[in-house]
């Protein structure tokens, strides 16, 4: 009859349905992924200006302490004397000197104690409190150091070469040793200065 229709299934094998699997969208291409790149933590060079501070400061605490020394142990007596008096050069019978021990002392001491300040400074370069911190103390030692050492040089140079308008004879003629030594310890002083104005730099350069 020409109103029937025929419907006919056709089943499909198993073959057929693994050929009918969705395709999976290809992988994105390994040109369009970026690397990421880690960039080195900056301030190696402040830290690299601590480890210098520290080093300076070790120093700068031998020199001074060598030069309080120096001149807290000095004195000499001379070979020949009088029945009332005997000739004798000792550091603390000038007032310049004593101050230059103390001053000398102090420096000395402070150094030491600001070496773990410095050291927090390795640990972190970035810090800005120690290093105003240090700037501020290193100043204030710069000029106690350097009033101790110039009173002192100006008593040497008065002990080597005397002064006709105020009649005042040379002493190192007699006393050389004396000369020789406070000499040095005057010396070592001025080593202390440079040093501490070398770390008012490195500090206010690290800022």
């Amino acid at each position: 009859m020409e109103g029937d229709s025929t419907t006919i299934n056709i089943t499909e094998t198993p073959k057929e349905r693994k050929g009918k699997a969705p395709i999976l969208s290809a992988p994105p291409a390994s040109s369009s992924i970026k690397p990421v790149v880690q960039k080195a933590p900056k301030g190696g060079y402040k830290r690299g200006l601590a480890v210098f501070d520290v080093v300076l400061r070790l120093a700068g605490i031998a020199a001074a302490l060598g030069a309080a020394i120096a001149m807290g142990s000095t004195d000499q007596t001379l070979p020949f004397f009088t029945q009332f008096f005997q000739f004798k050069a000792e550091f603390d019978d000038l007032q310049a000197f004593t101050f230059f021990v103390v001053a000398n002392s102090i420096t000395a001491a402070y150094l030491a104690l600001s070496i773990p300040i410095s050291i927090v400074c390795i640990v972190r370069p970035h810090l800005v409190a120690p290093r105003v911190l240090l700037l501020f103390l290193d100043t204030v030692a710069v000029a106690l150091t350097t009033a101790a050492a110039g009173g002192a040089a100006s008593i040497v140079y008065l002990a080597h070469n005397g002064n006709s308008d105020a009649n005042w004879p040379a002493i190192c003629q007699q006393f050389n040793d004396f000369c020789q030594e406070v000499s040095g310890a005057v010396v070592a002083s001025f080593l202390t200065v440079v040093v501490l104005m070398v770390l008012v730099v490195l500090s206010a350069f690290s800022l």
